[in-house]
């Protein structure tokens, strides 16, 4: 089935943070992975892993099936912790590109009915829907991406687009 119109373009960005991302995290070393500019920042690990907690919600608030395993320490307003012992960066990549077919399955499945159905709670909604829902949160992975982006090119490496 194709993807309604009214989710089509966070659909498409999805689409592209996926690979962007794998793209801005390909030259990093597991250390570069854990740096941070500051003691107030997130780490590109950090950051991957609460992406992939929110693409987690998503597919599932939404009608999807997408089980990852202890992805709480990433959640909605949790804070970095400098002692905690967090996924390697193979293991996130490997979620990521798992969440990326779920997510796309997802998306893909979702009927008009289901998008113009009340959000559900958490996240903002543009327009009180899930289908606002999910462009709220296409957009939070696009900044989410940037942090990561700016992060690698921080670490001394290429820009994703170039």
């Amino acid at each position: 089935m194709p993807v309604p119109a009214v989710i089509a373009g966070a659909t498409s960005e999805f689409a592209l943070n996926t690979g962007s991302l794998q793209k801005a995290v390909a030259d990093l070393t597991p250390e570069q992975w854990l740096a941070r500019p500051s003691d107030h920042s997130n780490h590109v690990t950090w950051i991957v892993g609460h992406v992939l907690w929110a693409r987690h919600a998503l597919i599932n608030r939404v009608g999807g099936k997408w089980s990852c395993p202890d992805l709480e320490i990433f959640a909605r307003s949790a804070k970095l912790d400098a002692s905690a012992s967090y996924p390697a960066p193979e293991a996130l990549l490997a979620l990521w590109r798992d969440s990326a077919a779920a997510l796309d399955a997802t998306l893909n499945a979702l009927t008009p009915e289901v998008l113009a159905a009340p959000a559900p709670p958490g996240p903002p909604s543009q327009d009180g829907k899930v289908s606002g829902f999910i462009g709220v949160l296409a957009w939070h992975e696009t900044y989410h991406l940037g942090q990561v982006a700016y992060l690698s090119s921080w670490l001394g490496h290429s820009g994703i687009f170039g």
